[in-house]
């Protein structure tokens, strides 16, 4: 389960501003029970809450998801497709960044101190609040490798 609890990011809009709306608290409730790995476009998602029988439209759910990765809430992913992905910025350890076959989409998940250090670092050396820290490597899996092998 995710750090955010529905109080939580309720006191964070609160404090923005901005109030917890049955959308929102929707959405939230959707990420934190996606199984690990997982990751939904807005259309993705769009499509599970319609499934579900939610009355929410797509452009609440772009605007939500926006808002949510804004506010470190949700890890905005450019996994290798036309449109962004998202999931729950989970914290240390829990955080991790992803390997993607730029042909097959395939997408692996994978940890890194290094990286995280490296983010923080140069973050706190500017003066800034580090919200997410993700590496993402486009490469040709080996399975993609060998299709594309001349015999």
């Amino acid at each position: 389960m995710s750090v955010y609890s529905t109080a939580s990011l309720k006191s964070e809009l609160n404090e923005r501003g901005w109030r917890m709306t049955p959308q929102r608290e929707t959405i939230l409730k959707t990420f934190q029970h996606l199984p690990k790995g997982e990751h939904l476009s807005a259309e993705d998602l769009y499509e599970l809450l319609q499934q579900d029988g939610q009355r929410i439209s797509l452009s609440t759910v772009y605007r939500t998801l926006k808002l949510m990765a804004r506010m470190g809430i949700l890890r905005e992913l450019e996994l290798g497709e036309d449109h962004k992905h998202y999931e729950l910025n989970q914290p240390y350890p829990y955080h991790h960044h992803h390997l993607i076959c730029v042909k097959c989409n395939k997408t692996i998940e994978f940890k890194s101190d290094a990286v995280l250090k490296i983010g923080t670092k140069t973050a706190q050396k500017e003066g800034y609040h580090l919200l997410d820290c993700q590496l993402t490597i486009h490469a040709v899996c080996p399975a993609c490798q060998r299709a594309l092998a001349p015999y």
